[in-house]
């Protein structure tokens, strides 16, 4: 879908979709108002998204949604790349897009989307995965993770007694580890639902450590871990 009030922007992104086999154009909608509906009533994988827009901006309509579909920024305002990446976008596109840098920001969102159906779709039979690790390939079982944090374009996979770092986005971890095992809870963090301790209002314990709930998945992760052990009185 593409999302922007410009018509020779979306003119031109729509000729770029049109190249690119892999990609199929559901809708163009004027405004982020508009796009609710139609989010709802079409499957949308991924969502190219201006950011200035009348009455609702690309910003404040991507914090607006519960279940996001992948999203590339299209802006003519290189000054919101910083927000954008802090969104967990899977790109920033300044206007006007050659193609060439469209087809790299299409190819990223095609590799996160096939790995993030292959973890949901795919039946756990292995017990670890490979991270790449500087100049390493290092052996993580999932069973060891204790919980996953953001740093910009970086991720920390926290383990008991370490943690490591790798150059990837949080979204990229995210649709490849196993629904079943984890849970995204806050913009910044990833968490295994057996590691945790305690949850407390807006925060989850795991080894000591407090971590964040964004307030529209409280409820989730409750009945998630919660509702189905929960001693009655």
């Amino acid at each position: 879908m593409i999302i922007d009030d410009e018509p020779l922007a979306c003119k031109g992104m729509e000729e770029y979709i049109s190249e690119v086999k892999f990609l199929s154009l559901v809708n163009i909608c004027d405004n982020a108002v508009k796009a609710y509906a139609l989010l709802y009533s079409e499957k949308v994988d991924l969502i190219f998204l201006d950011i200035e827009m009348p009455k609702l901006t690309g910003i404040e309509f991507l914090q607006s949604l519960k279940n996001t579909p992948a999203v590339i920024f299209t802006t003519a305002y290189p000054d919101y790349a910083l927000q954008g990446y802090e969104l967990d976008v899977i790109d920033y596109l300044v206007k006007p897009v050659s193609f060439p840098r469209f087809l790299k920001a299409a190819n990223k969102a095609r590799d996160f989307l096939l790995g993030r159906n292959m973890g949901r779709e795919n039946v756990i039979d292995k017990d670890h995965f490979f991270l790449k690790v500087n100049s390493k390939f290092e052996k993580i079982f999932y069973d060891e993770v204790l919980y996953v944090e953001a740093m910009q374009n970086y991720v920390a996979i926290h383990l008991p007694d370490k943690k490591m770092i790798s150059y990837m986005t949080i979204s990229h971890v995210e649709g490849q580890l196993p629904e079943q095992l984890f849970m995204r809870v806050h913009k910044s963090y990833i968490i295994s639902l057996a590691k945790i301790q305690c949850i407390e209002g807006n925060t989850v314990i795991i080894n000591q450590k407090q971590i964040p709930v964004s307030r529209n998945l409280k409820e989730s992760l409750k009945a998630k871990v919660v509702d189905k052990k929960l001693f009655k009185r």
